[in-house]
């Protein structure tokens, strides 16, 4: 059963989504209703021609960074010194480029303007975060996503130059900050650094987690 959201700041209970893990239809992006639903695992993922689509898989394809697998290709490049790397420099900048990255089987991109507006005030408020990656002083890679507790939400990564997303992921989990890193849609390039799929109770049992 599909739920249809109101006005309400509430959300059904996740464990009730579907099998592909759409729990609810409606709502609104505003910071309060966005930051309760990232505390339940819960997230919003849809088109320009749809109304707010909420998901809660029933698996999570996550990374655990202390799982980080590096290629001694990469190794290499990050002991060259070609990247360097900054946090929450140009926070708009990194959405609106992962915004125009051409994904394979994708028909534009799910980063609508009224999203950017959304995480651009939950920014503001210091619940999400950008990587920002540069190479010769342009921006040439980098992700965002939303702090839960534990868990750093990634929402959204690009390269305009090989191995810079990269660069921001491994940045992100040497910095020790989070003891999970959401990463909502499978990819192989991603299992291949370490990210595997656990169940929504290993999930939540970590987003829930207080302290060390």
């Amino acid at each position: 059963m599909i739920f249809r959201l109101d006005e309400r700041l509430l959300f059904p209970d996740p464990e009730l989504a579907e099998e592909d893990g759409l729990l609810a239809v409606g709502g609104d992006l505003s910071t309060a209703r966005l930051l309760l639903a990232y505390q339940n695992g819960i997230f919003p993922w849809y088109s320009d021609d749809e109304p707010i689509l909420w998901y809660s898989p029933h698996e999570r394809f996550v990374l655990y960074p202390q799982e980080l697998k590096l290629s001694k290709s990469m190794k290499k490049v990050l002991r060259s010194g070609k990247f360097s790397v900054t946090a929450n420099t140009c926070f708009n900048e990194v959405v609106t480029a992962c915004s125009s990255v051409q994904r394979e089987g994708q028909d534009g991109s799910w980063i609508t303007a009224d999203m950017k507006a959304a995480y651009a005030a939950l920014h503001t408020l210091g619940y999400a975060h950008s990587i920002e990656v540069w190479h010769n002083k342009e921006l040439a890679g980098g992700l965002y996503g939303v702090q839960a507790g534990n868990v750093f939400c990634g929402e959204s990564m690009f390269s305009k130059v090989s191995n810079a997303s990269k660069t921001a992921l491994t940045w992100l989990c040497n910095t020790t900050s989070y003891k999970l890193i959401d990463c909502q849609v499978y990819t192989g390039h991603l299992e291949s650094m370490g990210a595997r799929m656990i169940s929504r109770e290993e999930y939540m049992a970590v987003l829930h987690k207080t302290g060390a």
